[in-house]
């Protein structure tokens, strides 16, 4: 702290303070719903049959599932979108193998789910291609040419605060609760949490989120450079390699101004496959969103003049994933996602304080 510390700087440290302090006394168990749907997949499912188990269950509301090796007993990792979108490249790349790529069982993609675990760039997939495309069909891990990912949990009776530090450490969106049952001492999945979920808990239980009012032009958190956008006409298969080679989950659809029309998430990308038909890779963008359900949430927007404050009530209020930052003609600034609030309220200052 220093002498030209000004009123809102110094609320600012303290509505931070306050909601670290909340997260170290609270546990994973506090943050679970009432009542709440889990899919557990054994490992041996194959990969259509996951997903027609995600649609029977309405995947706009589950679009992860934690994996079982029911041969070892034991949390095999978490399945989410991105899996599909690696099958999907993986028979962009291999056309040939369209016959047998329904057939791949979940345990041939664990080291393709890179956002859950670890994250890892693209730069394989040409030394790749150059060396098997005389291949018609190879376990997607091997495909890839990399190791299994670290299959990370939490015990829920750990501290909340230690959930989120353990998923910035890895860059996961998401992570499984996984207890020892004390009649069989093995383990057992209780349920996963989200970054949302984690934001909402806070957002509704502690108050001192409203001393949050430093502007995003300040704090300049989220992304503002080099952002990747689409278009309405982009052919959807270029989003899907956007997405696996910058390693997000969306992308914003603007028009030929740069204002703002859309964004396209990963998990559009389910609904084009269902059924274990691929012929939908080749629409565009925008015949692609049009398939979304009805209920679809929309996007969220926020300005720079905007702080945490009322980014918290708005997470309060409704399913956000990310926010499109945007000016007063509604022209991309940037993109906010939770990652970037949660990286801010855990680690924003550490060090003065310490």
């Amino acid at each position: 702290m220093t002498s030209q510390e000004r009123p809102i700087d110094r609320e600012e440290r303290h509505g931070l303070s306050a909601i670290r302090n909340f997260l170290k006394v609270r546990n994973s168990y506090d943050v679970l719903p009432l009542s709440f749907r889990l899919i557990i997949f054994d490992t041996s499912l194959s990969v259509k049959e996951s997903l027609n188990i995600l649609i029977q269950n309405g995947y706009t509301g589950i679009v992860s599932a934690p994996l079982w090796d029911s041969k070892a007993s034991k949390f095999a990792g978490l399945l989410t979108t991105s899996d599909y979108i690696n099958v999907i490249q993986y028979y962009f790349q291999n056309p040939a193998a369209l016959d047998q790529i329904d057939q791949f069982r979940l345990d041939s993609l664990r080291g393709a789910c890179y956002p859950c675990f670890c994250i890892f760039g693209l730069a394989f997939y040409d030394s790749w291609l150059n060396s098997n495309r005389r291949a018609l069909f190879i376990d997607v891990e091997k495909a890839l040419g990399v190791a299994p990912p670290e299959t990370i949990a939490i015990d829920p009776e750990r501290p909340l605060y230690e959930a989120c530090r353990r998923m910035l450490e890895s860059r996961a969106r998401r992570i499984p609760l996984v207890t020892n049952d004390s009649q069989t001492d093995r383990p057992h999945v209780l349920s996963v949490i989200t970054q949302y979920r984690i934001l909402k808990f806070v957002a509704v239980n502690v108050p001192d989120t409203q001393k949050l009012r430093r502007p995003l032009r300040e704090l300049l958190i989220g992304t503002y450079d080099n952002i990747a956008t689409a278009s309405m006409d982009t052919p959807v298969i270029d989003v899907i390699h956007i997405l696996v080679e910058r390693s997000i989950s969306s992308v914003p659809i603007l028009n030929s101004e740069g204002v703002v029309y859309n964004v396209f998430e990963s998990v559009d990308v389910i609904a084009l496959i269902r059924g274990g038909v691929y012929d939908d890779l080749g629409l565009t963008v925008g015949e692609v969103l049009k398939k979304r359900s009805p209920d679809f949430p929309g996007i969220y927007t926020c300005s720079m003049n905007d702080g945490l404050d009322t980014i918290f009530d708005t997470i309060r209020k409704s399913r956000v994933h990310r926010l499109v930052i945007v000016d007063e003609l509604f022209k991309l600034k940037g993109v906010l996602t939770l990652s970037d609030i949660l990286h801010y309220i855990l680690l924003e200052g550490v060090n003065d304080e310490t």
